[in-house]
């Protein structure tokens, strides 16, 4: 089998430099003016920040979860480095709190907002503190099997505080095992038995699988390898196809490390070299069996017909993904893609890379581009290095988006403002009422 000339080649361009086409009659300003913006815009956005900040002591719920949106919406649209490094700690320790008392709704904002959080602070002291200080309470969060958006949001946020924070091979042991429990509540703790849904089940296996890209086969044990093949193999045959999706994939990726060989590799003798040959012999042929096994089902997978009521474009996108994990298996040819940001190509060439660029994508939605053109952790992840170009006037508006945020009339930045001219007003009276006392006894 060949290799597909059909391979995937996103060319569809996520960014476009519109700006650049402003033209120069409508752009041209003094210095002053540009820096002046700049300050003016940055100041919004602190300011604006500040406030969510202050809304998240609030005892209304409804409060604290349209706060949380807003910041949520805020990281998306730009890094807000200056902001983590002042209030970084703040931030991060009320949204803990949020994720051990509020509803599920909050939960969900919350822990989409410490990702994002680990995501702009980048890896060093900051994002190992959110992974140690956060790891606890969403496990404990995890427990409680809730609604999914809760659910998938605390996986998710794992994956990345740990994706970014994690310096050693057992901290990222140590979430994916948390993550393992949620599609096996019997392995857990103190966990209320009950079948996970599918929607988790893919979350789960995405976010697993998100991990597993950080981290060299063949340090882990064997433990950690048997119980994902076989469990992998299984979600083939289920009925979900975003299920299948992410199983195919977690295979594809474990065949990529190496680790099916790791497994049978240790699986030929025990520590103390007991294993007879025969047995040796016979545990090499089960591997050999599974791995048959998968490529089989893959086969059927990348061909198989759309039934009654079947979306075409999930049939599609099964086909697709199988027939790449197909042609890896057999050929050893991993996917290729490639999409535009900004009129700069980013590119894969991995089944681990490819793992990573779509969690990611998933995970910040709008924020994307931003973020894979300015968050200097990304450029390292994805080897990307997008040409830096001076910043136009143009360019320090404010996007439609950031006027909501800061500038529309119901805006928290808007209400801030407010209750501070308020205030100065009733000390400016209280100064002048004073100042009028005085005068008149004095009179007097």
């Amino acid at each position: 089998m060949g290799r597909r000339s059909s391979q995937k080649k996103n060319a569809a361009m996520l960014d476009s430099d519109d700006t650049d086409s402003v033209s120069s009659s409508s752009t041209v300003r003094s210095d002053s003016m540009v820096v002046s913006g700049s300050e003016d815009v940055q100041f919004d956005r602190e300011t604006f920040l500040d406030q969510c900040l202050d809304d998240l002591y609030e005892k209304r719920g409804s409060t604290r979860e349209k706060a949380l949106a807003a910041i949520i919406e805020s990281f998306n649209s730009n890094l807000q480095h200056e902001f983590v490094e002042k209030k970084f700690a703040t931030l991060l320790h009320q949204c803990i709190g949020s994720i051990k008392r509020g509803s599920a709704k909050e939960v969900a904002l919350a822990a989409h907002a410490i990702g994002l959080l680990a995501l702009t602070a980048g890896p060093g002291d900051k994002s190992q503190e959110i992974l140690e200080d956060s790891i606890s309470p969403i496990s404990e969060a995890l427990r409680s099997r809730s609604e999914v958006s809760k659910m998938s949001s605390l996986l998710e946020c794992l994956a990345i505080i740990t994706f970014v924070g994690a310096e050693e091979p057992e901290q990222t042991e140590k979430s994916m095992q948390i993550m393992w429990q949620v599609a096996h509540p019997k392995l857990g703790p103190n966990v209320k038995a009950g079948r996970p849904s599918p929607a988790m089940i893919t979350t789960v296996v995405s976010a697993w699988s998100f991990l597993l890209t950080t981290v060299d086969g063949w340090t882990l044990n064997q433990k950690s390898w048997q119980e994902p093949i076989y469990y992998f193999s299984t979600l083939l045959e289920k009925e979900e196809r975003s299920v299948r999706i992410a199983a195919g994939e977690a295979l594809a990726l474990i065949f990529e490390v190496g680790s099916l060989e790791k497994f049978a590799g240790e699986s030929k003798g025990s520590s103390d070299g007991s294993n007879s040959e025969a047995d040796k012999s016979r545990e090499l042929v089960h591997i050999q069996g599974l791995r048959g096994k998968i490529l089989n089902q893959v086969r059927n997978l990348s061909t198989e017909a759309g039934g009654k009521g079947s979306a075409k474009k999930d049939l599609n996108s099964q086909r697709n993904t199988f027939r790449d994990i197909l042609e890896f298996l057999e050929d050893g040819y991993s996917p290729e893609t490639s999409m535009k940001v900004a009129g700069e190509s980013l590119s894969t060439t991995s089944w681990a890379q490819l793992i990573q660029l779509n969690f990611l994508k998933h995970f910040l939605g709008g924020g994307f581009v931003k973020h894979v053109q300015e968050n200097e952790f990304l450029h390292d992840v994805f080897g990307f290095n997008p040409k830096k170009k001076f910043m136009s006037a143009a360019e320090h508006r404010l996007s439609a988006s950031e006027k909501r945020l800061y500038r529309s009339p119901n805006s928290c930045l808007n209400k801030a403002r407010t209750q501070l001219l308020n205030k100065q007003r009733m000390i400016s009276q209280d100064k002048n009422t004073g100042h009028y006392a005085v005068c008149f006894n004095e009179m007097a």
